[in-house]
């Protein structure tokens, strides 16, 4: 979590000034980007909520995806996380939705994709999305990739320096 936090605080002091708000559905990171942000003070200005999105019941649930939404898109992908992110972000009316969904590993997941793979994606003003790939089996170090490439980005996305 040390790792995550300098990140995190850039990335509050940003949305603080600008009066903007983020709304956060992950996956494999299991709730790492959350966390982050919720453990800087103040967080109550910027972070709207998150969840936990990891099976297709939490995501139809949560963020009421469909079959129909799902049309031509598969889990884990990065239309995938954009999918998650825009969906989170008019759900909560935040201004940023920001989305993780991947395979932490050990094993890869029911989609065929390797451990270590992960797919990110930022929505609001401005869009944007990656795909990490560890190369890595290891769960534990994988979550805490994931969470900080997914704050990475959205870093990124907002303008936010450190």
């Amino acid at each position: 979590m040390q790792k995550l936090l300098p990140i995190a605080e850039a990335i509050a002091a940003h949305l603080i000034a600008h009066k903007q708000t983020v709304a956060i559905a992950e996956g494999s990171a299991g709730g790492l980007i959350s966390a982050a942000l919720l453990s800087v003070p103040g967080a109550s200005a910027y972070f709207l909520g998150g969840g936990v999105v990891y099976t297709g019941a939490a995501r139809s649930g949560l963020l009421e995806i469909t079959a129909a939404d799902m049309t031509g898109i598969r889990a884990a992908s990065e239309p995938y996380a954009l999918l998650l992110a825009r969906r989170m972000r008019e759900r909560l009316g935040a201004t940023w939705g920001l989305a993780e969904a991947g395979a932490a590993g050990p094993t890869g997941n029911r989609y065929g994709d390797p451990a270590g793979h992960c797919c990110l994606a930022v929505a609001g003003p401005a869009e944007r999305s990656f795909t990490l790939r560890t190369g890595s089996a290891d769960r534990l170090a994988n979550m805490q990739a994931f969470a900080a490439r997914g704050l990475e980005l959205f870093a990124e996305a907002v303008g936010a320096t450190r």
